[in-house]
């Protein structure tokens, strides 16, 4: 049996590739064969599309990718986190059905876990799933939910016992997003744009075959599903870009990008733009003030050991350790890292902060960092969901006091109308 380390892959991918790219294949048709290959999600088990390659090893595939410029398997989106949350999970009916449409692109995702009246506090949800015959239907209202509007499937985590503790009384099911009694209503920012939808379910019905482990385990599903998200807002996030060859498979590539990194776009300004800080301090000539140097010091400081702490967290995965609490350390490190940046972009820019359009600093870009950082305080969790994680799991300090979290749900006060 051949050794499998970095010599080895690197030689097998390379032959791999040799033989079989090819630019005039269709993006589909080209992500097919990689995923027969198993060199698309090369750490995924060899049961479903992998190579049960160390996580540490995959960078070694994704070089040799790079070096040919080969066009990958699909990974933007929510995707990523239904086929983490599926291959943990998920039946070898869910696995069969979805993980190759997710590797190939054919289907896109998208989270439905928050509530109007129960965001950070998730199990506070109260979408109902009930059964009725050989069905769940599903009422209620999700809000706050990215690429809903162009979503296949959707993770849904669903109230299906009001008469135990709230915890343990939620079911997570992949539900069908083109079906009648689901409806989708995309929301406006502040920032201008439109990332968010609200999904409106009536009588929407999903086969039982669909639900995710089983009745009442939605809370622990939903964790592994959170871990994977809060681990991607650590703030080392790579935005993917098409490449502009004329060749088939990169124009369909980047029709795909364009699509998928809609709602994305001010995702870099909302974790800060601690790169532009530097290059406006400059051009502005506020490199010379003292006082700001010392801020624009403390904020590359901040963001430097943030860095490190999200490369330990990736060391940790790549050792075979997993998923923990400190996807919370890195989201919570990349909100303080977003506001720092936001008062020193403010301080450099000054009054013209607040201008937008034409005569904006940058085309609007500053604009944009200041109105956007809010944001990344929020999704995923927010700070203090993630403080209180921090200081349970890892601190070990006592948890906080609650009143809620024995009682049958349907004793709960609930923060709705």
């Amino acid at each position: 049996m051949t050794e499998v380390n970095e010599q080895t892959v690197r030689a097998e991918v390379r032959a791999w590739l040799e033989a079989n790219w090819d630019t005039d294949l269709g993006l589909v048709e080209w992500r097919n064969k990689l995923v027969d290959s198993g060199w698309g999600a090369p750490h995924w088990p060899s049961d479903w599309y992998g190579r049960d390659l160390p996580v540490g090893l995959v960078p070694v595939v994704d070089e040799e990718f790079d070096r040919i410029g080969a066009v990958g398997v699909a990974k933007m989106g929510i995707r990523t986190l239904a086929a983490a949350t599926i291959l943990a999970h998920g039946t070898d009916m869910h696995k069969e059905k979805f993980l190759r449409r997710i590797l190939t692109g054919e289907d896109t995702w998208c989270q439905l876990f928050s509530e109007p009246g129960s965001g950070s506090d998730l199990a506070g949800a109260t979408t109902r799933a009930e059964m009725k015959g050989n069905k769940w239907v599903v009422n209620g209202q999700k809000v706050w939910t990215t690429s809903a509007h162009h979503a296949d499937y959707g993770l849904l985590l669903a109230r299906t016992d009001v008469d135990v503790p709230k915890h343990k009384g939620m079911t997570y099911f992949i539900i069908d997003i083109h079906q009648p009694g689901v409806e989708v209503v995309p929301l406006r920012q502040m920032n201008g744009h439109a990332s968010f939808n609200q999904v409106f379910f009536t009588d929407a019905e999903i086969s039982p075959e669909f639900m995710v482990e089983n009745l009442g385990d939605g809370w622990k599903v939903a964790t592994t599903t959170l871990m994977h998200e809060r681990r991607g807002a650590d703030g080392m996030r790579r935005y993917a870009q098409a490449s502009d060859r004329p060749e088939r498979i990169y124009r369909e590539e980047a029709e795909e990008h364009a699509i998928a990194l809609e709602p994305y776009k001010w995702y870099p300004q909302r974790a800060g733009r601690v790169d532009l800080v530097l290059e406006r301090a400059k051009a502005t000539g506020m490199n010379a003030d003292p006082v700001l140097r010392q801020e624009i010091a403390k904020l590359m400081i901040m963001a430097k050991s943030a860095e490190w702490t999200a490369r330990r967290a990736r060391a940790a995965q790549e050792g075979g350790r997993p998923q923990g609490p400190e996807g919370s350390l890195g989201k919570l490190a990349a909100s303080y890292v977003a506001r720092a940046a936001n008062r020193v972009h403010t301080a450099i820019t000054g009054t013209e902060s607040m201008l937008t359009g034409d005569d904006s600093p940058m085309d609007g870009v500053i604009a944009e960092i200041l109105i956007s950082t809010p944001a990344i305080s929020i999704a995923g969790g927010t700070d203090e969901i993630q403080k209180n994680i921090i200081s349970e799991r890892v601190l070990k300090m006592p948890k906080e006091p609650r009143f809620d979290t024995d009682r049958p749900f349907r004793e709960v006060p609930k923060n709705v109308v």
